[in-house]
């Protein structure tokens, strides 16, 4: 049997022409492999069709919409992940669940190498390969872009000499990454930092210098998911989807960053995710009411190096799986009611409620009701201040205090 690849298919020209490009350049069969990460677009048997057409000899396709929210995007939402705590981690939570379809279809078709379809100085390509070879590391790597100079002008080229099913005129002065989490926006003149985003930068949000009447929304989680929004159930998808609406009508969840990308550049870089921030707005302030102090500290730090690894593509690594048991651990009580106001381009918490909660009003009120002894306070401060105290007597001693 001839050797295979399998490539991770997005139906558009790229992924297209590289069936062929990789056939002719490796002599391998190609099987394609499309997931939908609720990206939208075209169906997936349009997209598989289209495959085939193209000259794949197998074409691999998955809904994984319900898998993405429920075992990607809920351990985000539990780690508050932002990386450099603004960018919900949009695109790399996508490439993990797409690795494991594209290794089991590896599996299923008997295939040696996986490709896809990264340049060299993005972030994704590590995120795919380190994932492959995670999964599977008996499994090669391909990248025809990179790896087989398959450039935009000779993909155009190759599509129109072979009259394959794509369209080759229309091009996005954007390039543009979108899953239900959200969607990423990079390249054309955002490449100058100085340039402004455009209206045609935006689908996900509406302007939020023109909002509707204000939305409230009340999400309840069990366990540090979102279970119910205004008394409904609702899936994992099913909340980041309404949440997406809502918030996306009030202009929530633009993001223009200039980000510190894995191989070392800095890049301009414009995020869509008015689900994504308005869920961990909620979530985060659940937390505050539920998780204990010295835990809710420890927890922050985790919770930047899980961002962290998720963002350098170490989804399957050792760590991240060890820090996701420690997450998981701190969630047991996150659970309750929060009552968040939508408008404007903000997403703003102004209420909260939880049979788990720490909050003791007796204990908070100045006013009648106080359960507080204060008579306590002099003592503990005493006993908290003391080794500052004394090592301020002894600077003073040896004539090292400080020049006031």
């Amino acid at each position: 049997m001839a050797e295979r690849v399998v490539l991770a298919y997005s139906g558009g020209l790229d992924t297209s022409v590289g069936i062929g490009w990789i056939g002719e350049a490796t002599g391998a069969e190609v099987i394609a492999v499309a997931v939908d990460v609720g990206q939208g677009g075209e169906n997936l048997e349009t997209i598989r069709q289209r495959a085939l057409a193209c000259g794949a000899v197998e074409a691999y396709v998955a809904d994984a919409r319900e898998e993405f929210a429920t075992e990607y995007c809920m351990p985000a939402l539990a780690a508050n992940a932002l990386y450099m705590d603004r960018y919900p981690l949009v695109s790399a939570l996508s490439r993990p669940v797409i690795v494991k379809h594209l290794v089991r279809a590896a599996r299923q078709f008997e295939a040696d190498t996986v490709a896809h379809g990264c340049t060299g100085k993005g972030n994704d390509q590590v995120r795919f390969e380190v994932s492959i070879t995670s999964l599977a590391p008996d499994l090669k790597c391909l990248a025809p872009v990179r790896d087989l100079a398959l450039t935009r002008a000779a993909a155009i080229e190759y599509a129109e000499r072979r009259s394959l099913p794509i369209e080759t005129t229309k091009s996005s002065p954007f390039s543009i990454d979108q899953n239900v989490w959200g969607r990423a926006v990079e390249t054309g003149f955002l490449e100058d930092i100085w340039n402004g985003p455009t209206k045609d930068v935006y689908t996900y949000t509406d302007d939020p210098g023109f909002p509707p009447i204000e939305d409230e929304a009340v999400i309840r989680f069990a366990g540090g998911v979102p279970v119910e929004i205004d008394g409904r159930a609702v899936t994992p998808l099913q909340a980041i989807q309404e949440m997406n609406r809502r918030a996306g009508a009030q202009g929530i969840g633009r993001i223009d960053i200039v980000e510190d990308r894995l191989v070392g550049i800095k890049s301009r870089e414009v995020y869509e995710a008015p689900g994504a921030v308005a869920l961990i707005a909620a979530h985060a302030e659940l937390e505050n009411v539920t998780v204990e102090r010295e835990l809710a500290r420890f927890k922050r730090t985790v919770g930047q190096r899980w961002t962290e690894l998720v963002y350098d593509g170490m989804w399957f690594s050792p760590l991240k799986r060890a820090l996701d048991a420690f997450i998981a651990s701190t969630q047991v009580f996150v659970e309750g009611e929060v009552r968040i106001t939508l408008h404007g381009g903000r997403a703003v918490v102004t209420g909260r409620r939880s049979e788990a909660s720490l909050y003791d009003f007796n204990l908070a009120t100045y006013d009648e009701g106080d359960t507080f002894d204060q008579s306590q306070a002099r003592g503990f401060i005493e006993l908290y201040g003391m080794q500052s105290k004394l090592a301020a007597a002894r600077d003073a001693k040896l004539g090292r205090a400080p020049v006031l």
